[in-house]
């Protein structure tokens, strides 16, 4: 059941900046009618929910140790527990399908899609999917397909983690024992297989070119994964890939915003200060205007720890930092009945502890996903 209220007193993030206004919600939605039921939420922060545009966190509840996935639907419900502790009201699991196998191969992500499908509709989350390619992964580009196709996935990005220097060096990759225990094979078979996929890289363009000129012709968002160079971003921009997910450099940042596209960069990125990879930082990226939403990535705490991060390091005001939390994201999926407060939009909202800066409420589309501090008696006693 949604919840049909008026929210008064607190400091509401509105389109236009935070304002003392109220706010009304109704059938799901926010809307303009006021109702005689009220909860005074003074002293707090009233903000967008969070839209996540990609995060793995979810994996260590399905699978929190090697080959355990029975039961997984149960991992995916506290998966969305987390989420809504954490502010986030949509949120884009994102699952590779690739050679490297275990929690990465077709099998486990045809499974992990199954369990978000079988408890979607019970949880209060919305739960999105995004299908992680292995650009390489040749003989399973139909069966990637087929799985797009059979759980409404709207969003493929594209990767490419083969080394392939090495590979054409005929050099062993680093830590190919430890990956290998993690795909189930021993490291020879494992090796094996990556130098037969490396072999085959003269095919990998015209079939990604067909791939994804299918896929946009479905409607289907695009992204492409840790671009480094110019030529990286034009070459995915060129398929229809409209979003670049965590550029590894300044140039294939400024390469996106050049040719339309949205740039995901990772929350935890700008909680840390720097790339845990090398990379350049998002907070870099970020004071240039060369983001347009931040992604959990790996940790559903650092979206909001981000954002609260931002306005410290002055490099935007919270009203702006949100944005990338919010209405940015939403842009770039397509989904425009959410991101802001405005009427007719989805009722996902958080109240926040300014001083503890805890997430003490989340509703999203009207329906409590998370109540609980002095917040949780005001909604209780009104």
């Amino acid at each position: 059941m949604s919840l049909e209220c008026t929210l008064v007193g607190a400091n509401i993030l509105t389109p236009s900046g935070f304002a003392e206004a109220p706010l009304s919600l109704s059938d799901g939605r926010v809307t303009t009618d006021t109702f005689v039921r009220e909860v005074d939420l003074t002293g707090y922060f009233v903000l967008p929910g969070i839209v996540d545009p990609h995060g793995d966190g979810f994996e260590r509840h399905m699978a929190p140790r090697r080959g355990a996935l029975r039961e997984a639907e149960h991992g995916v419900v506290a998966a969305a527990s987390e989420l809504a502790a954490n502010g986030i009201t949509t949120a884009v699991l994102a699952q590779f399908f690739s050679w490297e196998g275990g929690m990465r191969g077709p099998e486990f992500a045809e499974h992990m899609f199954e369990s978000v499908a079988t408890v979607r509709d019970s949880v209060a989350v919305d739960l999105q999917l995004q299908l992680r390619l292995e650009t390489h992964l040749l003989d399973e580009f139909a069966r990637a397909e087929a799985a797009i196709e059979r759980f409404g996935i709207n969003y493929v990005v594209f990767n490419d983690h083969l080394p392939h220097q090495r590979l054409a060096e005929g050099r062993k990759p680093p830590r190919l024992t430890g990956q290998a225990l993690k795909s189930g094979r021993n490291p020879e078979a494992h090796l094996a297989l990556m130098q037969g996929l490396h072999e085959r890289s003269a095919e990998v363009p015209e079939a990604l070119d067909a791939l994804s000129a299918r896929l946009v012709g479905k409607g289907i968002v695009l992204g492409s994964h840790d671009d480094s160079t110019i030529e990286d971003r034009a070459e995915w921009a060129a398929r229809g890939a409209t979003v670049s997910e965590f550029p590894e450099t300044l140039e294939a940042a400024q390469a996106s915003r050049e040719d339309g596209g949205h740039i995901v960069l990772g929350a935890p990125n700008v909680v840390r200060g720097a790339s845990h990879a090398g990379n350049i930082a998002a907070s870099e990226l970020i004071g240039q205007g060369l983001c347009d939403a931040l992604a959990s990535d790996y940790h559903y705490p650092s979206p909001m720890r981000a954002a609260f991060r931002l306005e410290e390091l002055g490099l935007c005001d919270l009203a702006s930092a949100w944005a990338l939390l919010s209405s940015g994201p939403a842009r770039l999926l397509g989904l425009t009945d959410r991101g802001s407060f405005e009427p007719g939009k989805r009722a996902d909202l958080i109240v926040v502890d300014p001083n503890t800066r805890r997430v003490e409420a989340t509703i999203a589309a009207g329906r409590v996903a998370h109540l609980t501090g002095a917040v949780a008696e005001r909604f209780l006693r009104s």
